[in-house]
């Protein structure tokens, strides 16, 4: 399988902004085994700007854009550096793509994407790509790395999206507040009703919620690519993921074929 998952701050980094050594440690190991076992591997990563301020000792969410980009130039230095010394030691080369909206709206830069993604994968590398919040504020402001998530997705033509994030999946109500909340197993179609259950809940630390995820379920999901919203506490869930399986919520992509006449025809 190709896979694409993405990995929130709040699975990287402690509530301080302090990298969760633990948790990041485990999350490699298994990723490192889910390559060896054949499948190629793409990460998209949060958590520039928690571990900036972290390192800065800075804990309070309500900074302003300047410092959160001087936070994003200083956490990604140690991201990487993090990255690359944890999967070295499975033997895997890891690869930094920073990136802006422009390289996938713009054709030339669009190309250019594809070709060193492609390449990489070709090469057995694992890119971790980022927004590059020091350059640009976009994300900064609407916290959308689930959408850079499902946008890499449809670039590499995944067969499936991961997002890793501080909570089981989907619920029918906040379950942090509401004790009768119940998760969501399949969702096989993204409704008004699935739509309205998207309640902006962001954790202390990063910046998305859960109506980000469901806008990268409606991208990823209209090109036939799967997609899962799990709690990235303990990684090893990824191996039942990929199963079909673990606790989570499973987003059902629409498969589509041509018809006799060619005609397109959705196929669940």
């Amino acid at each position: 399988m190709r896979i694409v998952i993405k990995v929130g701050t709040s699975t990287l980094a402690h509530d301080t902004g302090l990298l969760n050594i633990k948790r990041v440690e485990n999350m490699c190991k298994v990723i490192s085994d889910l390559k060896n076992a054949g499948n190629e591997i793409v990460i998209v990563s949060s958590g520039a700007i928690g571990m900036g301020l972290g390192k800065l000792g800075i804990t309070k969410k309500d900074n302003d854009i300047p410092t959160k980009q001087a936070a994003a130039a200083i956490g990604q230095c140690e991201l990487m550096y993090t990255y690359d010394k944890l999967f070295s030691e499975y033997n895997h080369t890891v690869a930094q793509i920073l990136m802006t909206g422009a390289y996938v709206t713009i054709e030339d830069y669009g190309k250019n994407l594809n070709n060193t993604l492609f390449k990489l994968l070709e090469l057995g590398v694992i890119p971790i790509i980022n927004e590059n919040d020091t350059v640009t504020t976009d994300e900064i402001v609407i916290g959308d790395n689930d959408t850079l998530g499902a946008t890499i997705a449809n670039t590499v033509k995944a067969d499936l999206l991961i997002l890793l994030s501080d909570i089981d999946g989907l619920f029918t109500g906040d379950p942090r507040v509401d004790k009768n909340a119940k998760r969501i197993d399949v969702v096989e179609e993204i409704t008004e009703e699935i739509e309205k259950l998207a309640e902006d809940r962001g954790s202390i630390l990063g910046t998305g919620g859960m109506i980000t995820k469901i806008k990268a379920a409606k991208i990823v999901t209209e090109n036939g690519i799967d997609m899962v919203i799990a709690n990235g506490k303990n990684p090893e869930i990824m191996y039942d993921i990929i199963k079909g399986k673990g606790v989570c919520t499973r987003f059902i992509g629409r498969k589509i074929k041509a018809s006799p006449r060619g005609e397109a025809i959705t196929e669940e």
